[in-house]
Parts: C-alpha cells; structure tokens; sequence
C-alpha cells in the first residue's frame, strides 16, 4: 500500500517506525510546523519530523494543511491510506476522501472513551484501571469514526501520563503493524462505536494544572501523576509558585483544619484536602531544580497551619 502519515510528538514515532519497517510504501510524512520553543524560542523541528528525516522520508509541514496548493501536492503522492496518530490537527474532507482505502487514526484510549486531545491524562484522572489503544477510521467527528482494532494496556497505581504514555506509544505500533496487515488481507472489518460510554477528553492548558485542594485526597495524588509531563501540578505556598511532581496518600485523620492547610513538616509535608490528606514528596520552586518536598519545606521556612495557594 501507499501511505501517507500524519504525525507530531513523539509519542507517534513509533507508530512512524512500524510504517518505516513494514513492506508498505511510505509516500510521505505530514507534520506540525516547526514552533518556537525554549528561553531562545528557536524553531524546533517536531519529533516526527526530524525522525522521518533520518529515515530519508519526504517530509511535508504546512502552515495551512487544507488549502488547495498543499492539497494538491498530497494529491501527486497518490496515497492509498492515510494514517494518522497524534497529529494536532482535524483531517477535514476532501482529505478524508482522497486514499480508496481511507483515513486510520492511532488513538491512545479504549474509544469511546476519552474522545479528545488528552486521553492519556483523562484516564489516569479518572482512575481508569484500563488504558488502550484504538485504531478507527476517520469521519468528520472527533474520535467517533468506527474501530477496526483495539488493544486494552493495564493502568498502574503508580503511572503518570508519562510513564503510561511511553507504553502506549509502543502498543500502538504494534497495533498499527496488526492493522495494516488485515487491510492488506482484506480482512478489516469496522464495527460503529458503542452508543453508550463515551466521554471528552479535551486539550489541556497550562491553567489546568492548578491543584484544588478542596478536592478529596485520592483525586488530587492522581491529578499530581496525571499532569506530568505537562502542565504539571501547581500550587503556591507563601505567595510563591510551587509545581509539585510527586504525592501520595498518607493514612491520617486531619484536624479540622481547611483544605490546603499544612498539617505537618517533618518528615515531609502533610497537606489538608476535603476529604483526607496528601503528603507531598518532590517538588519545583520557582526558578530552581525538582528537589524532596521534605528538603524545600525547611528552607522556606513553612510553619503548620499555613495554607497552599
């Protein structure tokens, strides 16, 4: 088959990989833009980009994905399927009309659930004990079209989105390699999407990561894990920004004390939530490196009794 991909971060390297490694024809590859990043906010090639690059791929970044001189361009390739996987971008027709065979998404959840931008995040946030990966072919929604494949990935209690991610991105290669092979059989068979379960998992901004300390002890440690890497969970103590990177649940019956209250120091910071109580274990002050909560809360000078932003 002719392929075209569509791709960003690098989470969808690997599923760049198995197209790169399979006995398929890779016609191209379609990215994001290079971006400004950084204190020198120099462009920074994506990911993708850059790997495709190594592997000798043609490599497409357009400011503008559906107008018609790009699209003329992905006309010359002649793709017969178009996959794409963590793209950033909605494919609108008449790109979902161009390969015979169609448009596949990699899509890190077990669709219908956590439709969206941030799956990965969502499931941990909501205490899912199952992730996954579903591949679906595209149609005009957003993660609605119907599932060719799906691949169940067991959440650990200990998992950020992170870590979770990184298994994820591996799976679906994996799954994708699976899928090409039964298009190539003619043997994909899509079923529609359940009817019922299905939930949003919409982009998350820098703002999302603030931590609600009125929210109960068990959904703040999973929203601690869910925010890594970005935005990162944040607070404030004495006025000044503090990101915290790790926390857990301590077994103890807070004072009655309001949320956010510091319940204790030594040997780490206990704080009020409504219900329970997190212990703060690695944190980030403003301007420093990630340290042990313990080590930060003797130097800042916290007292019991004050309370995080």
């Amino acid at each position: 088959m002719r392929i075209l991909f569509f791709g960003t971060p690098a989470f969808a390297i690997p599923s760049l990989e198995a197209l790169l490694d399979g006995p398929d024809d890779l016609v191209g590859v379609i990215s994001q833009p290079d971006r400004p990043r950084g204190r020198g906010q120099k462009p920074e090639e994506t990911p993708v980009a850059r790997r495709s690059r190594e592997a000798g791929a043609l490599v497409l970044q357009p400011e503008k994905l559906h107008e018609e001189s790009t699209l003329a361009i992905l006309r010359g390739l002649s793709p017969e399927l178009i996959v794409t996987c963590a793209f950033g971008r909605l494919l609108r027709r008449p790109l979902l009309d161009l390969p015979p065979l169609g448009c596949l998404n990699v899509h890190a959840s077990l669709l219908p659930r956590h439709r969206g931008a941030s799956p990965i995040a969502r499931s941990i946030l909501e205490g899912d004990a199952w992730s996954g990966i579903t591949i679906f072919r595209l149609d005009e929604g957003m993660d609605t079209g119907p599932i060719l494949i799906q691949r169940a990935e067991r959440v650990l209690p200990d998992d950020t989105a992170e870590t979770l991610g990184a298994r994820l991105s591996l799976l679906g290669g994996v799954v994708l390699k699976e899928a090409c092979e039964l298009i190539r059989e003619r043997r994909d068979v899509y079923a529609p999407q359940p009817a019922t379960g299905a939930t949003n998992a919409p982009p998350l901004e820098k703002e999302d990561g603030l931590i609600s300390w009125s929210r109960p002890a068990d959904q703040i440690e999973r929203f601690v894990r869910a925010m890594i890497p970005w935005p990162v969970a944040a607070t404030s103590a004495k006025g000044q920004p503090l990101r915290v990177l790790r926390a857990d649940l301590v077994d103890l019956v807070p004072r009655e004390r309001p949320p956010g209250c510091l319940l204790s120091i030594a040997p780490a910071p206990i704080v009020a939530a409504l219900p329970g109580c997190v212990r703060l274990r690695r944190v980030q002050p403003a301007g420093r490196r990630e340290m042990d909560a313990g080590d930060w809360i003797r130097g800042a000078r916290l007292a019991e009794g004050e309370r995080f932003g």
